[in-house]
């Protein structure tokens, strides 16, 4: 029997993408009535989930581990912990939340599931033997949680669904493109005075194009082009394409980018900031790039799913080839001596912005709960 109120558990492998990308859908869907449960492995971002009201339930993940003996120990928490909150939706948010959430939801038989594909990540990136291997058992799996007899898929862009083809068992599929943006937060502003100021607004992940953005500051510099560059976001540890502290230190130390670390304070970063750059190997939907545009700013960003979903055909933003320095810097060097092109991108990335509000992200979202909610009230 379902509660009163329908209880929501939004599982994740990481209480600071929690934060930074489900927060407001969960405040959404707890205005319009659901009981919102959040489970996630505990970290230092964990208070603060609890802090804005939700109960919080851990459970033991590590994002980089393959051992088959802590895997099985999570998906054992996971179906207890669902025995125990009995949620009557369940929505699994990236790769092994999606995984083991979706294998604990068909053992306990949560009534209706979501998976939502927020960018498939390092193993979709790299081309290691390891990486290819695990494609095919990921492909694999996901036929087994997306054949759940109530169960929805969300993509954020369409390469990722041709990606999976016909992994995908079930016929709900819902294109939802990224996690939306608080336009009353990220607003234009006008471009600073002074040097262009670029930056790179991600966690220090190799496959975030960090590397070929310190080498297009590097030629850019030789090139007595005069701008500064700065990486913005922290480390992750836990990811296996992390970048180490040292090297990050080494690149400011050489002087050719300033490492600004995890701000929380995006919107002014981006008022102080001149264009934005994501030379990113993959994305669902980059929320950074989102946020780019309402707060005005053009992007120079690579071609590959995600990215080029933000820039598509407009006049806001510059598509180069992926993992390439060069091309980079050649993008980069003509804007930043072309303040007039930097504001005429700025202005038409405003006018995008709109078709990512956050409201219309909580709302379909929200609707997709309810359609599930009702096929799973309907069957006897």
């Amino acid at each position: 029997m379902m509660h009163t109120s329908p209880r929501l558990l939004i599982v994740v492998n990481d209480a600071t993408f929690f934060l930074s990308h489900r927060l407001p859908l969960a405040v959404g869907a707890r205005a319009a009535g659901f009981d919102v449960h959040v489970a996630t492995p505990r970290d230092v971002a964990s208070k603060q989930i609890e802090s804005a009201g939700f109960p919080l339930h851990p459970f033991p993940l590590t994002r980089r581990g393959t051992s088959p003996a802590s895997e099985a120990k999570a998906i054992a928490s996971l179906v207890a912990l669902y025995r125990a909150v009995r949620p009557d939706v369940a929505h699994h948010v990236t790769a092994k939340g999606i995984l083991y959430g979706g294998i604990a939801a068909r053992v306990v038989g949560v009534p209706a599931v979501v998976h939502a594909v927020s960018g498939l990540g390092y193993v979709f990136i790299s081309e290691s033997a390891r990486a290819r291997a695990l494609r095919s058992a990921i492909r694999a799996a996901y036929r087994v949680v997306t054949s759940h007899p109530n169960c929805a898929v969300i993509f954020q862009n369409d390469d990722d669904r041709r990606t999976f083809g016909a992994a995908i068992r079930t016929k709900r599929v819902v294109m939802i493109r990224g996690s939306g943006v608080d336009l009353g937060t990220f607003r234009p502003t006008p471009l600073p005075a002074g040097p262009p100021v670029v930056v790179l607004p991600s966690r220090m992940l190799w496959h975030k194009g960090v590397a070929e953005f310190v080498e297009a500051a590097r030629l850019l510099r030789a090139r007595g082009v005069s701008a500064r560059f700065a990486l913005v976001g922290g480390i992750d540890p836990g990811n296996p394409a992390a970048v180490p502290r040292a090297t990050i230190d080494a690149w400011v130390s050489e002087g050719c980018v300033e490492w600004w670390g995890m701000r929380g304070d995006m919107p002014e970063v981006l008022a102080s900031s001149t264009l934005v750059c994501l030379p990113s190997y993959r994305e669902g939907m980059p929320k950074s790039l989102l946020e780019a545009c309402a707060a005005g700013r053009g992007i120079v960003t690579t071609d590959v799913p995600g990215c080029r979903d933000v820039v598509g055909g407009g006049d806001h933003g510059v598509l180069v080839p992926a993992r390439s320095g060069k091309a980079l810097a050649d993008a980069l060097g003509p804007l930043l001596c072309d303040g007039a092109a930097l504001e005429r991108m700025g202005l038409a990335a405003a006018r995008t912005a709109s078709s990512y509000a956050i409201e219309t992200v909580i709302e379909r979202t929200i609707a997709l709960y309810r359609e599930l909610l009702e096929v799973a009230r309907s069957r006897p």
